[in-house]
């Protein structure tokens, strides 16, 4: 028996150091405190205006998305090691805040988020997400990037130009000049960023530069070097950030009455059998094919592209799993449906996160929030500038656009934009998808010698020599 006791013993310290060892790889800091942080809030720009959206127009429980959200910030931050974002289903949001008179209800939200969730799941648990990853060729996804990095600049430049309805997502009269949330704030916040961060910290090691000669390299790691000693680092986007939440209370400071101290009550949501068909018909069909464009393929290739050594934790089939898991477990209960969206890992990449220590602190925040405030803290948010937020989100769709200039030959150039236009003016990922892969298809069967086998064989299975050698 002590025998049998001094042989399992040692088990348990080894598997305790590997999860303290994976641990400290995932959390570790590979830039700067400010750095991290300030990525941190980089996906912002597209998280708040939906989950907004969602809590006024479908009575979403804010304070539960945050705990669960913040929860799975803190498990994608530990399993990934990168900054792997958590943000909002976008289709499932759409149809949810913009069907008319009858918004969905949280259940069938719910419905929709855990009928994505399985198929996902199914997909990555048994490997086809990792066959579908290999075999889509790389100017689909690049047309998919672009055109959802596009997308996110076009909504930008209307936070930024006009006022908005939160509720309804649309756009209403020009935004005045001057304000607490006027153009002039927002422009400033733009010429701040671009002061502090310039296009991007690509130059010696950022996303997808391309072909590039040995000596193209060595200038641009030069150039980096010289970069990071030369300009301090200065977390641009966490300060504009903070002066956002500053202006909420200035904007209107009777929202310190409004607030409730503790959590939401969180519950097992009653899903009905009509509410599983409503969100499934009507939400979870569109966004599933998104998910897996956007929340897994473009993502993965996106975090191959900005973290190489990363590869072999984010994988397709790790992600499917993770969006999969997460809505299984936190839709039942009335959080937000979510997924790992590509432009939000470009935009806390842009702006400075390059370790699972972003998700982290981000995910700590939420979690925070959403056990001191609840459901109140809606009270915050919705007085953010939106202008102020437009900008944000501009620079994660560029970032994100951004991925799509490593094509090499025209004919990849050609099937990217291609894709990203139907993407774009359809309105559909799936259908841009769908033309892209017909595209590369027909393209790929042009060089394809069709001709010379039935040069060799004649029209009807004889070769040519044999039919010379009858007619001498």
């Amino acid at each position: 028996m002590e025998a049998e006791e001094e042989q399992r013993t040692p088990l348990l310290p080894q598997h305790s150091h590997r999860c303290l060892s994976h641990c400290t790889g995932s959390f570790r800091l590979k830039t700067s405190l400010s750095s991290e942080l300030s990525g941190a809030v980089g996906d912002l720009g597209t998280f708040i205006p939906i989950v907004l959206a969602l809590t006024l127009v479908n009575h979403l429980d804010l304070g539960t998305t945050l705990i669960f959200t913040g929860l799975y910030n803190i498990a994608t931050g530990y399993l990934f090691g990168v900054p792997m974002p958590v943000q909002p289903m976008k289709s499932i949001a759409a149809v949810a805040i913009a069907e008319g008179p009858n918004p969905l209800t949280v259940a069938q939200i719910a419905a929709a988020g855990i009928s994505t969730a399985a198929v996902l799941l199914l997909l990555g648990v048994t490997g086809l997400m990792a066959v579908f990853y290999r075999l889509i060729p790389l100017p689909v996804v690049r047309g998919i990037q672009l055109a959802q990095g596009l997308s996110f600049a076009f909504s930008a430049v209307k936070y930024i130009r006009f006022s908005q309805n939160v509720s309804t997502g649309k756009s209403e009269s020009p935004r005045p000049f001057l304000g607490l949330d006027g153009l002039l704030l927002a422009l400033f916040s733009l010429c701040f960023i671009i002061l502090v961060t310039g296009s991007g910290s690509g130059s010696g090691s950022g996303c997808c530069n391309g072909p590039s000669t040995s000596s193209n390299r060595t200038n641009n790691s030069e150039s980096g070097h010289e970069d990071r000693k030369t300009r301090p680092r200065i977390p641009a986007a966490l300060i504009i950030f903070f002066i956002g939440i500053a202006l909420c209370f200035i904007r209107n400071p009777a929202i310190v009455k409004n607030l409730k101290f503790g959590p939401s009550r969180i519950s097992l949501l009653a899903i009905s059998m009509e509410d599983w068909k409503v969100g499934f018909l009507r939400a979870a069909i569109p966004q599933i094919p998104l998910s897996i464009l956007n929340s897994v393929i473009a993502v993965c290739k996106l975090s191959t592209d900005l973290f190489p050594e990363s590869g072999a934790h984010v994988s397709a089939t790790t992600v499917s799993v993770s969006v999969g898991a997460m809505n299984l477990i936190g839709c039942w209960f009335g959080a937000m449906p979510v997924c790992h969206g590509a432009g939000g890992l470009a935009g806390q990449y842009r702006f400075g996160a390059r370790s699972g220590f972003a998700v982290l602190a981000l995910g700590l925040v939420k979690l925070v929030l959403g056990l001191v405030l609840g459901n109140s803290f809606k009270e915050i948010i919705g007085e953010f500038p939106t202008g102020v937020l437009g900008v944000l989100l501009l620079f994660s769709g560029i970032e994100l656009a951004m991925a799509s200039r490593d094509m090499n030959t025209k004919e990849e150039s050609f099937v990217m934009l291609v894709c990203a236009a139907v993407s774009l003016t359809g309105s559909s990922a799936a259908l841009g998808f769908g033309c892209g892969l017909l595209l590369f298809g027909l393209l790929r069967a042009r060089e394809v010698d069709w001709v010379g086998p039935v040069r060799r064989r004649g029209w009807f299975g004889k070769s040519l020599g044999e039919d010379s050698a009858q007619a001498e």
